[in-house]
C-alpha cells in the first residue's frame, strides 16, 4: 500500500499536524510541539504561511 501525505481526522486545528504525524509514523503531539517551538523561534510568521498552504494543498483523510 502507498503512503500519501494527507490531512488527518486527528485534528486540533485543521489535520496538517497529524497528517504529517501518521505519514511519519510518530505522535501528533511531537510534531505539534516541534511546529509550534520552529514557529515561535522564526518569529512566528512563516511558520503560519506554511501551515496555511500546507492545509490548503494536503487533501483530506478519507
Amino acid at each position: 500500500m502507498e503512503k500519501k501525505l494527507r490531512r488527518s481526522k486527528n485534528q486540533m486545528i485543521s489535520g496538517v499536524c497529524a497528517g504529517i504525524a501518521e505519514y511519519f509514523n510518530m505522535d501528533p503531539t511531537i510534531v505539534r510541539v516541534a511546529y509550534v517551538l520552529l514557529s515561535v523561534l522564526s518569529a512566528g510568521f512563516p511558520g503560519i504561511i506554511v501551515y496555511l498552504i500546507l492545509m490548503l494543498v494536503m487533501p483530506v483523510e478519507n
